[in-house]
């Protein structure tokens, strides 16, 4: 271990973050966004306002496009991925709407994620899957192909099933992660400059 001043440790950051794109069709990440030094993203990601990508994820939109609403957090670890085009079909992309949690280490490929959605850690969404606004899949999930999560359910399980209704206070949760993750990549933001 080598001990390195904060002004050291900021550089290595900055310098690790890791971005590819082969034109102009991505990454797009806006400005008041939270991305990790270490998060990888490559080729067609849009990333909306006060949404954050955590530590080591990987975001790869090489063969259709992944699109991050405003207010969203993909968590530590996660991996989202889209489908590659049948024949002469367009690819599958993956889309997060506003102001959804993805938990830690999440993979989500080829869906869709509505605004004010709730993913749970390790949990996988695959090919054409939705999860519904106030939705949630239970940690350790795996949602296959095609099904929807609807409003105000918890799905859960090995292939995910319904397990039963949320709650008010867990759907009023979901709000509130989302809200607790843009407070925390605000600080991130607001750390000193070295």
């Amino acid at each position: 271990w080598i001990p390195m001043s904060m002004r050291g440790l900021r550089r290595v950051w900055r310098s690790v973050t890791r971005c590819f794109s082969t034109s102009a069709s991505g990454p797009h990440i806006h400005p008041g966004a939270f991305v990790a030094p270490n998060a990888t993203i490559i080729h067609r990601v849009a990333v909306g306002e006060e949404s954050s990508i955590w530590y080591n994820c990987v975001l790869r939109g090489d063969v259709a496009s992944i699109r991050i609403g405003k207010r969203s957090n993909i968590q530590d670890g996660t991996i989202i991925h889209v489908a590659r085009p049948k024949n002469d079909e367009e690819g599958l992309d993956t889309t997060i709407g506003d102001g959804v949690t993805v938990g830690h280490m999440a993979v989500l490929h080829a869906c869709t994620i509505e605004d004010n959605a709730f993913v749970g850690m390790k949990a996988c969404v695959m090919d054409g899957a939705r999860v519904k606004s106030y939705g949630m899949l239970a940690a350790g999930s795996l949602l296959t192909p095609g099904k929807v999560v609807e409003s105000g359910e918890l799905w859960g399980g090995s292939p995910a099933k319904l397990m039963r209704k949320l709650k008010q206070e867990e759907i009023s949760s979901i709000k509130t992660s989302a809200d607790d993750y843009v407070e925390t990549a605000r600080n991130m933001h607001s750390l000193p400059s070295f």
